[in-house]
């Protein structure tokens, strides 16, 4: 049964297109990089695949789940980042971690290694005391990509988590995905305008454009094309 499958995904706002007929299919591990400019569509693609918005038309489901019927059984299988990390900034790192650990429904005895194990992931350890609302714009992305990882997920979906970020913090945070990848063999889809992120960091890449699949393949494949990419 494949992690993650879109089926002839459409959404539209009375006359507005902005998702038309899209399809995406990932069956095992792997980082699948979604480009396109703004506007493009990405981020209601993401809405729909997490539950967050119902298709026009068409279907998306989340290890067999359809995300919006069976909201409970699909978000099991979910970690998400939207563009904008959901923090408390009146609780600590570590507050925050165990709190999300316990709605994604981690054994409570096994909270604290759980939470160990996160912030060493992401970075965190060295900020575990300190309130979310203090944190700098690096380390609160690297804070929303932990709680993702929280419950440890079959789907990850990052959506631009480099954003607002300098060249060394981008560079680093997408190091941190790269390891998590490698050792839990997740499936991951990366959310970006960045050609130069997604070209370095992906297995393979959908691009999105004025809310039609444009193109889909590897890295080579795609940016073989670039010049359909503007």
């Amino acid at each position: 049964m494949p992690l993650i499958e879109i089926e002839n995904v459409s959404k539209r706002y009375g006359s507005v297109r902005a998702l038309e007929n899209v399809s995406l299919r990932m069956e095992g591990s792997g980082i699948m990089g979604l480009l396109g400019q703004n506007g493009a569509g990405k981020t209601t693609l993401i809405n729909i695949l997490t539950g967050y918005l119902a298709p026009t038309s068409g279907r998306a489901l989340l290890g067999g789940h359809d995300p919006l019927m069976e909201p409970g059984e699909a978000k099991r299988h979910l970690g998400y980042l939207p563009e904008q990390p959901p923090l408390y900034d009146e609780m600590t790192v570590r507050e925050y971690l165990r709190f999300v650990a316990a709605l994604k429904g981690v054994a409570a005895r096994a909270i604290p290694a759980h939470v160990d194990e996160v912030m060493e992931l992401t970075g965190l350890t060295s900020m575990q005391s300190r309130l979310l609302g203090h944190l700098s714009k690096g380390f609160r992305q690297r804070a929303g990509i932990a709680q993702a990882l929280c419950g440890d997920p079959d789907v990850l979906v990052l959506d631009e988590p480099t954003a607002g970020l300098d060249q060394a913090g981008r560079e680093n945070l997408m190091a941190n995905i790269r390891d998590y990848h490698r050792n839990k063999k997740r499936t991951i889809i990366l959310v970006s305008h960045s050609m130069d992120e997604i070209a370095r960091n992906v297995d393979r890449i959908l691009v999105l454009k004025s809310a039609h699949v444009l193109m889909s393949g590897t890295p080579a494949e795609v940016f073989a094309r670039a010049e359909e990419l503007l």
